[in-house]
Formats: C-alpha cells, sequence, structure tokens
C-alpha cells in the first residue's frame, strides 16, 4: 500500500478520501413541538431536575430546524465531501407508529435535496438516541415489542430518502444508549437496571440488523454500516492486564462481535447470562447481515485498574500525567489510541472498510464576534489524524473522516456548556462564528494533506 505520510513534516490523504462533519437532530434541532413533533426521551429526561450539570434543555439548541439552509452553506464553505446527520424518529412518528407526521419527512427531504444541489453526500443516522416517548412508556428499547415500530420508522425514511442517500448508519453508539440510559441512569431515559439494560443491548443490535434488511430491499443503492464507540483500555500495571482486558471485551467487542461474527464475546459470563435470557433461534443471524462498513466513534482512552470496590473489582479512569493536554470534557489528547484501536479493528474483524463517523473536542472557547481562536482543537485534530494515517499506512481501511462537530450543540447530561463545534454558536442571538479550526479543516477539505 503506497504511503502518503511525506518526508517535509506534511501528512496527506488520497484524492477520494471521504471528508466530512457531524452531527444529531436532538442536538442541534431546537423545534421541540414544532409542525407535529412528538416528545422523545431526550425532552422528557433533560426537564428533569439535576438530569442536565446546567439546567439547559435542548428546546432551542442551535435552532438548526429554522437555520439549516445556511447551516448547510456552512457544510458547503468548509469544503466537505458528506454530511452526517440523524433523523428525529418522534418528528417523523410522533407516537414512534402509526401516522406519518409529514411536516417532519418533508425537513429531511429538503435537506438532502439541498445537499445533493451542493454536491455533497449525504450521510444519514437513523437512530441518535431520541427514542419517542410513547415508546419508553411501554419498556422502550428494553421491549422486544419495540423492532415492529423501529422496522416501520426505518420503512418510512428508506421510501422518502432512499433514492438520494448515499450512506446510512443504523444505529448510533449501541453501548452507551445501554449504559448510559439504561444502566447508569444519566443519559435518558434515565433507567438503572441491569436486565433492562441487558435486553435494551439485544434489541439494539436486532434493530440494527432489522434496519439493514428493509434498506436493502428499500433504499438498495446505499451503503450501510452502524457507529459504534471505540476506546483502548490500557493497563495502570502489570497485574492490572487481565481487567484491561475484560473491559475491552466489554467495551469493545460486546457491540461488535454478534455484528460481525454472529455472536457475543466469549468471557463475559456474568453479563452473557444475562444476555442469554434475550436469545431466540435466528436472532444472531438477523444481526450479522453483512455491512458495507463499520462507523468508529472515537476521542480519548481509559485505563484500567483492578482493585477491590463493593460492586466492582476494577475501575476506568483517566490517566493523570502532567505532560498530557485534557479536553474540557477532561478527555485525555492521546493520539497513539486512535492509532491503536484503528489497528486492533482491522486485526479483530478481518480489515473492514472503516469510517471515522465522530472525532473531535470540546474545549472551553472564547467568545468572539470574528474568529474564535482554539489553537487547542486544532492540535487535536493534527495529532488524531497523523494517528489515522499511520494506521491507513499500515493496512487500516479507513475511507472517510468526519469531525464532530459542525456546530457547537445541546451536549447531552453536559448541556450547553461543553463546545465541540468547528463553529461557535452565540446561543442567546443564534449567530454562528467560525472557529480557527473550521479554517484548518477547509484547507484540509481542499487539499487533502496538511502541515504536522
Amino acid at each position: 500500500m503506497p504511503t502518503y505520510v511525506h518526508e517535509m513534516d506534511a501528512v496527506s490523504f488520497p484524492p477520494d478520501f471521504l471528508w466530512g462533519v457531524s452531527t444529531s437532530a436532538f442536538q442541534i434541532e431546537g423545534a421541540w413541538d414544532r409542525d407535529g413533533k412528538g416528545l422523545s426521551v431526550w425532552d422528557v429526561f433533560s426537564r428533569r431536575r439535576g438530569a442536565v450539570i446546567d439546567g439547559t434543555t435542548a428546546e432551542q439548541a442551535a435552532d438548526h430546524y429554522n437555520r439549516w439552509h445556511s447551516d448547510l452553506d456552512l457544510v458547503r464553505d468548509l469544503g466537505c465531501s458528506a454530511y452526517r446527520f440523524s433523523i428525529s424518529w418522534p418528528r417523523v412518528l410522533p407516537k414512534g407508529y402509526g401516522k406519518l407526521n409529514q411536516p417532519g419527512l418533508d425537513l429531511y427531504d429538503r435537506i438532502v435535496d439541498r445537499l445533493c444541489s451542493l454536491g455533497i453526500e449525504p450521510m444519514v443516522t437513523l437512530y441518535h438516541w431520541d427514542l419517542p416517548q410513547a415508546l419508553e412508556e411501554v419498556g422502550g428499547w428494553s421491549s422486544r415489542s419495540i423492532l415492529g415500530p423501529f422496522t416501520e420508522y426505518v420503512a418510512a425514511v428508506a421510501r422518502r430518502l432512499g433514492d438520494r442517500v448515499t450512506r446510512w448508519v443504523t444505529i448510533n453508539e449501541t453501548l452507551s444508549v445501554v449504559g448510559a440510559g439504561y444502566l447508569a441512569g444519566v443519559h435518558a431515559p434515565g433507567v438503572r437496571n441491569p436486565v433492562r439494560a441487558a435486553r435494551a443491548l439485544h434489541n439494539l443490535l436486532l434493530a440494527h440488523g432489522v434496519a439493514v434488511r428493509t434498506l436493502r430491499e428499500l433504499a438498495p443503492g446505499g451503503k450501510i454500516g452502524i457507529a459504534n464507540a471505540f476506546t483502548p483500555i490500557y493497563p495502570m500495571r502489570l497485574e492490572d492486564t487481565r481487567v484491561a482486558h475484560w473491559m475491552s471485551h466489554s467495551l469493545n467487542r460486546l457491540c461488535m462481535d454478534p455484528i460481525m461474527f454472529g455472536h457475543y464475546p466469549v468471557g463475559l459470563s456474568s453479563l452473557l447470562r444475562l444476555l442469554n435470557r434475550s436469545i431466540r433461534p435466528g436472532d444472531f443471524e438477523t444481526m450479522s447481515v453483512p455491512v458495507d462498513f463499520v462507523g468508529v466513534n472515537h476521542y480519548s482512552r481509559f485505563i484500567a485498574q483492578r482493585r477491590l470496590f463493593p460492586y466492582f473489582g476494577f475501575r476506568l479512569m483517566r490517566p493523570a500525567h502532567e505532560s498530557s493536554l485534557f479536553t474540557d470534557l477532561d478527555w485525555e489528547v492521546y493520539p497513539d489510541g486512535f492509532y491503536d484501536i484503528l489497528t486492533w479493528i482491522s486485526r479483530t474483524y478481518d480489515n473492514p472498510p472503516i469510517i471515522i463517523t465522530e472525532n473531535g473536542a470540546a474545549f472551553a472557547d472564547p467568545h468572539s464576534d470574528t474568529l474564535v481562536r482554539d489553537d487547542n482543537r486544532v492540535h487535536y485534530l493534527k495529532g488524531y489524524l497523523t494517528a489515522l494515517r499511520r494506521a491507513m499506512d499500515g493496512g487500516a481501511q479507513v475511507q472517510g473522516y468526519f469531525v464532530w462537530s459542525l456546530l457547537d450543540n445541546f451536549e447531552w447530561a453536559y448541556g450547553l456548556s461543553k463546545r465541540f463545534g468547528l463553529y461557535y454558536v452565540d446561543y442567546p442571538t443564534q449567530r454562528r462564528v467560525p472557529k480557527k479550526s473550521a479554517l484548518w479543516f477547509r484547507e484540509l477539505c481542499r487539499t487533502g494533506r496538511f502541515s504536522v
């Protein structure tokens, strides 16, 4: 494989490499009750006292519902070849099933049309965490009955958009939905129940497989994948190697092995006992319908330490090296972890096509009326893209890279307090201000190379 890392302190990428930015509906749209939209679990959860750290909601967020046309102009100005966005399930089907909400579908139809007119490939995420509240009230993802409504939703979107959408992501971060939403209770729907969490995990993986089959039938021209979070786990000490390996299985293999191999990973006996209660004949055949790419969301790394806790014999933590740079979420900037996890995916799953569906950093960006100077974010992107290029030179089939995110947005349980965007959003005025990282990324999209 030819190398694209050159000797003059520059990194370059193939001319057909896909460059893009990512967003999700709930985090940017606002308009939570406009034009027939139903409630989502996040509409309800974010209003609970203490659920969101800064006390904000996404009722307005980045007001993308009213500003989508000019926001897509920002994508064009960046020179992106693709744009990843999600569909709000309750905006399309307010109760999760039944009567379609045409104004909701019309919004996404116009967005896709506009992207096509700009020469930008639409990548649609079908589920990015905003489950219709009406479905949660009858069990949500922990009820197998959700597969019917989800199939109905996917079919409705595929029939309307499938003639133009080039790439589909079925589910965003299965394990995040389960771990934060149904086990720890820190994300919507705010449940703390290991049995419900295990059922939710199994049903989300089934939903992925059902979505793949539905899209193959109704939108045969698009490429399909799933976006999972991947995080390398390193042992703190030699004696922590075993627990680091176990945690890597839990975080990195649990939602991938069923898709790629047709079974849950071995070595997770206590967890598998819970999951086995949900398995029915044919489930793994549904989960493992072949995909066209693996979507990789990656931000940082974890360190594992074996120790005695009342309930767990380990802990995961961020390293506390004085020389390390940390983001506003206290996530370590560690590009070598990106290289390690990409080579691990390639080695473990027979070198599948990979698209980086999310990578980026939150920093406390200063307000500016003209240009936000976010040098830390530029430093982050340079480091991670250099590591990405190294992985490609080692044989990883990475086909594209999407920055998280186009805009500052509602960052789930952190509310509006954390900023990931290439464009600063002044929430009181909804004015978009470019950051230095936006100008840097624009040049990368234009040339396919950058200086390190």
